[in-house]
């Protein structure tokens, strides 16, 4: 392990200094006294590719026994740039103005947004799921357009072929949540989208997203 240090360190210098990174985290089944036990796996990765850049891919793993928010904000203390995740809540003090050396940049994840009406309209029973669906996956084909390009180019067509779409998601999300019990798993979908809304739509207004 002390030889692997230096590596490491290296991976960790690259990934912390991009100007956007990807953060997500999974559970891992750990041997314990006469039983097992659920850790963390948090993953942090760089990757430039989509956004036209040469540095090359990276990932950074760290390990902790639970999920509590000291862990990725101890794991990120000082970095400073765009962080696409999850709405998990630990994350919100990164995110927060008073924070040192400067907030992170909050980018919502719209994979997982997807997912979450996904698994919804696969029932075969959820029409508004099944729409949203259809919906997001407009935007991504967009995205499939300028995969590799500079970011200001992929700004300016996410700003013209983008930005209505997202607008139009919007409203029609607030028209259909009228119609659905508050338990309701396309609901429970829709109020992800909406309550990270700006988080979702941050890829429209800045050209590192």
């Amino acid at each position: 392990m002390v030889a692997l240090e230096p590596l490491i360190e290296a991976i960790r210098l690259h990934v912390m200094s991009a100007d956007r990174i990807h953060a997500d985290d999974i559970t891992v089944p750990m041997l314990a006294k006469m039983k097992t036990v659920t850790g963390r796996i948090w993953t942090y990765v760089r990757d430039d590719r989509p956004f036209g850049g040469s540095d090359p891919p990276a990932a950074l793993f760290y390990y902790s026994r639970n999920r509590a928010g000291e862990h990725p904000q101890g794991h990120l203390a000082g970095y400073v740039g765009l962080m696409q995740a999850d709405a998990f809540d630990g994350y919100n003090q990164l995110y927060r103005p008073p924070r040192k050396p400067a907030p992170i940049l909050e980018a919502a994840c719209w994979s997982r947004a997807r997912r979450k009406f996904f698994d919804d309209a696969k029932t075969g029973e959820a029409p508004i799921a099944a729409e949203a669906v259809r919906r997001i996956d407009e935007l991504f084909a967009i995205e499939r357009t300028i995969n590799g390009q500079a970011p200001e180019q992929r700004l300016a067509v996410r700003r013209e072929r983008s930005a209505p779409l997202v607008t139009n998601l919007e409203i029609w999300m607030r028209q259909q949540r009228t119609l659905l019990s508050s338990n309701n798993d396309t609901t429970k979908a829709i109020n992800y989208l909406l309550n990270s809304w700006p988080a979702f739509t941050s890829s429209t207004t800045v050209a590192s997203a």
